[in-house]
């Protein structure tokens, strides 16, 4: 298949959300309690919520700095590409990137939105959860249909609100919502116990994903105090394996057999090692009573879990001990994992290399993604202009090059004055 006529929709892009998201979707009588940006003591942007600091404004947006920059997180806006946080310029880039559409995870209040448990007025959080829902879908993913999928946070410390919302989300018309990884990492119930029933069981019946980004897993571990950014960076995608498992043996799918789970970012390196050992556990140790429904470990994977990976080249040799359906490719805009702005040649490459065949390219760069997450992006883009081809020629005048930090500054810091 020729590069131009491959179908990219990424199941993990990021959004930064811009600092007047809630003036239009919080309740008018609470306006002044609603989270708004402020200055750090360094000069940094920094989400404050009933009085504290909760998130960065710009987590590891680095989208077209030089390399040597990555170092740092944007002090604030000016220093972003506006394809952050700017959904004209986001659809912008990713159409220089040959990207038909993207899902995207929240960032200040934290992929799965737990920021906001720290937050003592859990009323109060409710409603930011419900605006930043909102601002989400009807802000940045409405204007342009087929092209954004949005995934919305619920307020997890409240079952009855979290039900609550996915029916509402579900009218709205969302497709998923993102959810701890390892909620006991964060001091509440596990999936093995029936505490999150409800939730489930409401996300199942509103027909949507439950999407388990890397990064919340990490708390599990005890780190040596020469814990190095290097650890978490490079062990976070392994941790996949462990919400994985809890999902799988903790009864979750004997429950609700048509739950569907995308592990988000964590690769799909750890996959076949895992499926293997669940396989050898079912056949071995069956004096502990294991059973997955009757399905061996492999089959219940590919039935109910999505694997998504960025770049993984050794991996995508053992594409059918996964599961050829059973994975979908990424972009991570506008992180440091990111391939944009060449992720079409970068991923032909790992294709090419593996010997994928063209049905196989059409399934892990979209069909797969499409299918399991029940989206239809040609409802509104029709697929000849869908193509990696047709949507970079309509963006040949997006500057795609190595853009300094500084110059970022000057460039916002001149489109101000000018206003």
């Amino acid at each position: 298949m020729d590069l131009n006529d491959l179908i990219l929709v990424s199941v993990d892009d990021h959004v930064i959300e811009p600092g007047d998201m809630f003036d239009r979707h919080f309740p008018e009588r609470l306006r002044d309690q609603a989270p708004r940006i402020g200055l750090t003591a360094d000069g940094r942007e920094r989400w404050i919520f009933q009085g504290a600091e909760l998130g960065a404004a710009g987590l590891n947006a680095v989208a077209s700095w030089p390399k040597e920059e990555w170092s740092n997180d944007p002090v604030g806006f000016a220093e972003m590409r506006p394809g952050c946080y700017d959904i004209d310029a986001r659809i912008r880039d990713m159409d220089a990137n040959g990207q038909l559409a993207g899902m995207t995870f929240p960032t200040w209040v934290g992929f799965a939105g737990t920021h906001l448990m720290s937050a003592p007025d859990r009323t109060l959080s409710n409603l930011v959860v419900s605006a930043y829902n909102d601002w989400h879908l009807d802000e940045w993913a409405a204007p342009y249909p087929g092209r954004i999928l949005a995934l919305p946070i619920l307020p997890v410390w409240d079952v009855d609100a979290s039900v609550a919302e996915i029916r509402r989300l579900a009218a709205k018309g969302a497709r998923a919502v993102t959810f701890p990884e390892t909620p006991y990492a964060l001091d509440l119930p596990s999936f093995s116990t029936d505490h999150w029933d409800p939730v489930l069981r409401a996300l199942v019946d509103a027909n949507m994903v439950m999407c388990l980004h890397i990064g919340g897993a990490f708390k599990l571990l005890r780190r040596p105090k020469e814990y190095s950014i290097d650890q978490h960076i490079i062990m976070s995608p392994q941790l996949s394996a462990v919400a994985c498992t809890d999902l799988m043996v903790g009864g979750v799918f004997t429950r609700f057999p048509e739950l569907r789970v995308a592990m988000s970012e964590g690769g799909i390196g750890w996959i076949p090692f895992l499926l293997d050992r669940v396989d050898l556990h079912l056949r071995n140790q069956t004096w502990a009573g294991l059973d997955l429904g009757g399905l061996s470990g492999t089959d219940l994977f590919r039935r109910n879990f999505l694997g998504c990976f960025i770049t993984n080249p050794s991996s995508l040799q053992l594409r059918h001990r996964i599961g050829i359906e059973s994975i979908a490719w990424e972009c991570d805009y506008p992180h440091s994992d990111s391939t944009w702005p060449r992720s079409p040649e970068l991923l032909q490459a790992e294709l090419d290399a593996a010997g994928v065949s063209d049905e196989e390219r059409h399934l892990i760069g979209w069909r797969n993604a499409c299918r399991f997450f029940d989206f239809d992006p040609f409802v509104s883009v029709p697929r000849e202009e869908a193509t990696v081809g047709a949507l970079r020629a309509r963006a040949t005048d997006v500057d795609v090059s190595e853009t300094s930090r500084a110059e970022y500054r000057r460039r916002y810091e001149s489109a101000a004055v000018t206003a």
